[in-house]
């Protein structure tokens, strides 16, 4: 992955889609120079900061909490490209006022799923603030006034004032859009409540997350051994939605949706529970802990304090501990019968829970590492902080941790194999040796705002990524001075686009069948080496000299990025050249053995069409030859059946025709002598019957016509006969 290695800067400028005056104007905005100003004013009490998200976008507006006065500042970034723009260098924005404003300080802004309500979050307390209706030429809040009352809620007020040692550790939205809004609020006290909106001070269910049965009745001593054994509850998620499971089916109907509810620890075991909000709230105990493989004697580490479901199938959850560590678990169903009857004692049933195979786990490098000399003691590295984690709506694959030393975004690359391997219905080793084979997640430094541990404090108080793409995928981080930073999302960990059908070779196209085998191997190896284990991150500059780190450390600073540049940049890419150089000596040789070979084949195919020309003379030769030995051939073979004493079959069969036809031929001869007699014979009585003939006969038109017909007939059968006798004489030469 690409890194950011400029220090002593406040933005970079960089070009997306060509809109590259708000990346400019965004900094010295209006907005942060008034921040500023009321920051200058106000001394600085807190020691060590905590990490904070006072920041969130909505389509192309960007929304800043103003703690101070209590107010939300907006602007919107594509008005900031626009030429109206340019001539207002400052920039215009709305203020957005609270009618019932939060009393308690702000750790988070949560916009809600149906993107009409903001919660606004604190240690002490949530309120909802309702955004204003837009409209006019360009869309704006109340039609571009700069200063608009809006509605404020305030939720579980009544419990937060008389619960003084309650504090809120985490609240989220449900994640319906289509149902009513509901606040899920996870207290120190164990306990998860779900509030609506229409009844802000009754919760609409309760859900107590105790380990201990003896927990549940609340007494300071017993939350205080839950505290010290880490049976505290600290974060929560919700996974993606899903159909339940058969062992729920006596709460959940079939075609009612649920979302599982993930429920983090201190001592780091998770528990899930199930919750619908299709016919009211409605959710199941908690289930856990859920069993993680492959097991580990610390159960994989203490302090955790966030948890972050990423939507991917199958769900993958983000543990993050407050010393840096990340565990990437894959969740799916879980076939061991003992970890089942570990689960039964808690959840007193037989339901089967999910378990986390542990994918990997990631070291974040809070602070950095930098190099001490010989005589110098060796740093405690021992810095712990809580991390924030906050997913990315560009790319499922990637998530991004704000703590109080900076930024860190990650990338999971396997997703895609791990994928291709579930869906495989049978075992597929060699998508499991792919999948064992691929590089682990991209860990990427993007800003350092504490880069020792002798330096300030400097949490994150804004972080959001403007998923507008005509703006530029772009990444703003807001630091504890309210200094605004865009940095470009990185583009390597987002899947690739899909082919189009054109690239798609024919079926009868002459491709190479090894590109096939090969699968861009040196191309994958060439990024293999070039990847880096180690980035120098986005250092901030400190203004003032009196926190600004002394010479020593600024030189230890130095040593450290010149070393991460000569070790992770020059060698690798030295590397690569040599391997690049490497390759191309061998393709050199290959081709020219190629064009050798090339050679030899025409030389071979000119001698094959010269050797076929030859044959073809020579064939058509052996033609003409063989037929005139042929006709040859039978004339000797007549001759030899001529003289042969003994008739042949054939002449034998012809033989017999012969003769059959000299009998027809004799018979014929009698009939025709008969038919002359007969001829004879008439006439003779025609010449004695002269006489009496000359007596008038006289005949009707029916006689005569019927003894013309009789002679007409004869006629034609004597005529007939003589056609035969004739043709029969002819074919046998009579």
């Amino acid at each position: 992955m690409d890194s950011f290695p400029f220090t002593g800067i406040r933005w970079i400028k960089m070009a997306a889609f060509g809109s590259e005056r708000w990346l400019n104007d965004l900094p010295n905005h209006a907005i942060f120079q008034k921040i500023r100003e009321k920051l200058d004013c106000e001394p600085n009490g807190n020691a060590r900061g905590v990490a904070k998200n006072l920041t969130f976008c909505l389509g192309g507006d960007l929304f800043v909490w103003d703690d101070s006065d209590r107010v939300f500042y907006t602007t919107n970034l594509r008005h900031l490209n626009t030429e109206e723009s340019f001539s207002n260098v400052s920039g215009s924005h709305q203020t957005l006022l609270c009618i019932n404003p939060p009393l308690f300080e702000l750790c988070q802004v949560l916009l809600s799923p149906t993107q009409h309500h903001v919660a606004l979050v604190g240690l002490r307390g949530v309120s909802v603030l309702e955004l204003p209706q837009r409209w006019g030429k360009r869309s704006e809040f109340e039609g571009g006034r700069s200063a608009i009352n809006c509605k404020t809620i305030p939720v579980a007020e009544r419990f937060f004032t008389s619960s003084p040692s309650v504090i809120l550790r985490q609240a989220a939205w449900y994640p319906g859009e289509t149902d009513e809004p509901h606040l899920v609020l996870l207290t120190s006290d164990n306990t998860v409540r779900f509030y609506g909106l229409k009844s802000p001070q009754t919760p609409a269910k309760v859900l107590s997350v105790s380990q201990s049965e003896e927990d549940t009745s609340g007494h300071p001593p017993v939350r205080s051994y839950a505290a010290s054994l880490g049976e505290i509850a600290v974060a929560f998620d919700f996974g993606s939605i899903s159909s339940p499971l058969r062992q729920l089916a006596a709460q959940f109907s079939k075609d009612q949706l649920v979302y599982p509810l993930y429920i983090l620890y201190e001592n780091g075991e998770t528990y899930v529970s199930y919750t619908s909000l299709s016919k009211g709230v409605s959710l199941t105990k908690p289930m856990g802990p859920l069993p993680m493989y492959p097991a580990a004697e610390d159960n994989y580490g203490y302090d955790a304090c966030s948890i972050l479901c990423l939507p991917c199938l199958p769900s993958i959850l983000v543990i993050a501990t407050e010393t840096g560590t990340l565990y990437h678990c894959v969740v799916l169903e879980s076939e061991e019968e003992e970890e089942t009857r570990a689960v039964e004692k808690w959840i007193r049933g037989a339901e089967a829970v999910p378990a986390l195979y542990v994918f990997e786990c990631v070291e974040l490098e809070l602070t950095l590492k930098v190099a001490t000399g010989d005589d110098e003691e060796p740093q405690d590295l021992d810095f712990t902080c809580p991390i924030r984690l906050h997913r990315d709506p560009l790319c499922q694959q990637r998530y991004h941790c704000t703590h109080e030393a900076g930024v860190h975004s990650v990338g999971l690359i396997w997703v895609n194999k791990l994928q291709k391997f579930l869906q495989s219905g049978e075992e597929d080793m060699d998508n499991l040796q792919e999948l064992a084979a691929e590089k682990r997640c991209i860990v990427e430094h993007i800003l350092c705002t504490r880069p020792l541990l002798s330096s300030q404090s400097a949490p994150v108080l804004g972080f959001v990524i403007v998923s507008d793409l005509s703006l530029g995928a772009t990444m703003i981080c807001i630091t504890s001075t309210y200094e605004c930073i865009l940095l470009p999302l990185l583009s390597s960990i987002r899947p690739p686009s899909p082919p189009l059908l054109c690239t798609h070779p024919a079926p009868g196209s002459g491709s190479s069948p090894l590109r096939g085998l090969a699968d861009n191997s040196f191309e994958q190896h060439i990024r293999n080496i070039l990847a880096r284990s180690s980035t120098n991150p986005l250092v901030l500059k400190a203004g003032d000299k009196d926190t600004s780190p002394p010479p020593p450390e600024c030189l230890q600073l130095l040593s450290r990025a010149t070393q991460v540049f000569r070790e992770e940049y020059i060698l690798k890419q030295d590397m690569a050249r040599e391997e690049m150089q490497r390759r191309v000596k061998l393709l050199t040789s290959q081709k020219n053995k190629q064009l050798e070979e090339l050679t030899l084949c025409r030389e071979e195919r000119k001698s094959l069409r010269e050797a076929a020309e030859r044959l073809a003379d020579k064939y058509e030769d052996a033609k003409y030859r063989q037929e005139t030995i042929m006709n040859k051939v039978k004339k000797v073979l007549g001759s030899l059946q001529s003289r042969l004493p003994i008739l042949s079959n054939s002449e034998k069969d012809m033989k017999k025709e012969v003769q059959t036809i000299s009998d027809q031929l004799r018979h014929l001869d009698n009939c025709i002598k008969q038919v002359n007699m007969k001829m004879e014979y008439q006439k003779t009585q025609v010449h004695k019957d002269v006489p009496a003939a000359r007596t008038k006969v006289s005949l009707n038109a029916q006689q005569k016509k019927v003894v013309q017909d009789v002679l007409r007939e004869q006629g034609q059968q004597i005529g007939d006969m003589m056609k035969q006798i004739k043709d029969i004489k002819g074919h046998f030469s009579f």
